[in-house]
């Protein structure tokens, strides 16, 4: 296995002597000459082992260490010091150092402290590997339902699993859209090849391209090495590109042209490189309707939309509610050590009741809890969350008549948005953006109505 390692001192000479005693390992050695380079180094590659000198001018030894505890907590760092302060190294053992060695030091002694440093890494890798492939496992098991609206979701699965097509996968926030993807790669021609899923509204519009076609060292300012992209990275396999809808219109281009061509250009690097991805992308967005506004271009989503998949929301879907919080139910209560037969007829209802605007990601946050607070070997509705409660027309305080028409109409429905909103808001923690979003509305338009419904988000019950 190939490892990474970073050496960090403000003495030239001293970063050679060490990257060519480790390079004979077989080790790729980075160098920093202060704590800021090397923290710029961290953010850009992936690095198995810090060796950092305890005195630098800036940011020193300690800070740097304090800064990589915090940032990168499983990151192994070997601190270098004078003999004189060993003191102080085994200080910032007890801060969160593997190990120490004195200066001047003995390349043997080196090569031994590396080689341990670097296998705790290879354990920490491996079990981290060994809970992604879990979390995928009990990802793709929550496939679960057998609604007709599901079904038909089953059925597209199974009709392109095996095939190369490039998939749209379409529907609201929680709907599951990962998932699905994930069973397909599993299920389909490339299981055995690279899953890797990019969220393209969580990069930062500059460093999008770079992610998804890599750069070359010097490319930009902070480039201190080559970097291989998402694509490179998923050679072979499934790229899943999710909140496709959020890509800048400049890199659209791009997207599409790799699609098209099967090739992509680093940044810095006017060498093309092939690829054979298979890509599935995702959106809770409507496209035609950004396509229409000019925030999407038309030939992309055409290149993307070979085989859309629209995914129903879980108000669309009710009677797998039961079944879905069952199966959460039984895979969460594991993991905390408890036993669950199920849930109380009371506790189904409410869940059927409530309309889901976070949908299966909301159900699941919603299970967990109840499986926090439950007493019981089965699930009560006392267990579940205040917030299922909120829209219920027993407590609404509308006026009804006794044929069911409400007496106010704007009242009521004033009540039904309020309800939505509330509900949001305690799925959100409180957090506007992420409310807005659950109900599938703009910020703007969910600050206007938190306004004209009399809402204050600082006196919401959390």
């Amino acid at each position: 296995m190939t490892h990474n390692v970073l050496v960090v001192d403000d003495e030239p000479k001293l970063c050679d002597l060490l990257a060519s005693a480790l390079s004979q390992n077989g080790i790729t050695v980075f160098t920093a000459g202060n704590g800021l380079h090397a923290l710029k180094v961290l953010e850009c590659e992936d690095i198995d082992l810090v060796i950092s000198d305890w005195r630098m001018p800036g940011m020193d030894g300690p800070q740097l260490l304090a800064e990589i505890k915090s940032r990168f907590p499983q990151l192994p760092v070997i601190v270098m010091t004078a003999y004189s302060t060993v003191k102080n190294a085994v200080q910032s053992m007890r801060n969160g150092a593997f190990d120490y060695i004195a200066k001047p030091f003995d390349i043997d002694e080196l090569d031994i402290t590396v080689s341990k440093a670097l296998q705790f890494r290879d354990i920490l890798k491996d079990n981290q590997r060994m809970r992604a492939e879990l979390d995928e496992h009990q990802q793709i098991d929550s496939l679960v339902g057998d609604s007709p609206s599901f079904r038909r979701v089953l059925h597209a699965i199974d009709s392109v699993r095996e095939s190369n097509a490039t998939i749209l996968l379409t529907g609201e926030s929680g709907t599951g859209k990962e998932m699905v993807a994930r069973a397909i790669h599993k299920h389909g021609n490339r299981a055995d090849k690279p899953f890797v899923a990019v969220n393209c509204a969580a990069i930062p519009e500059g460093l999008l391209e770079s992610e998804m076609f890599g750069h070359r060292k010097g490319a930009f300012t902070g480039a201190v090495a080559d970097r291989v992209g998402r694509f490179q990275q998923a050679d072979k396999g499934t790229l899943f590109l999710d909140e496709i809808g959020e890509m800048p219109l400049a890199l659209q281009a791009k997207i599409l042209r790799a699609l098209q061509e099967r090739v992509i250009e680093p940044v810095g690097d006017p060498r093309e490189r092939k690829v054979d991805v298979r890509v599935i992308a995702a959106t809770n967005k409507n496209l035609l309707d950004a396509v229409a506004n000019k925030e999407f271009r038309e030939d992309l989503y055409y290149r993307l939309n070979v085989f859309p998949i629209p995914l129903p929301a879980l108000r669309e879907r009710v009677e797998d509610i039961a079944p879905l919080a069952r199966h959460f139910a039984n895979t969460l209560g594991a993991a905390a050590g408890k036993r669950f037969s199920g849930f109380s007829a009371a506790a189904l209802q409410a869940m059927a009741n409530y309309s889901w605007p976070g949908n299966i990601r909301e159900l699941q946050n919603c299970v967990e809890r109840a499986t926090i607070v439950a007493s019981q070997a089965v699930i009560e509705e006392e267990d579940l969350p205040a917030y299922l409660f909120a829209s219920r027309p027993a407590d609404s305080g509308v006026l009804i008549e006794n044929n069911g028409v409400p007496a106010d109409l704007e009242a009521a429905l004033a009540e039904v948005e309020k309800a939505y909103i509330l509900a949001a808001l305690q799925q959100s923690n409180g957090v506007q953006a992420a409310a807005a979003q659950l109900i599938g509305i703009s910020e703007r338009s969910f600050w206007y109505r938190l306004k004209k419904l009399g809402i204050h988000v600082d006196k919401i019950v959390r």
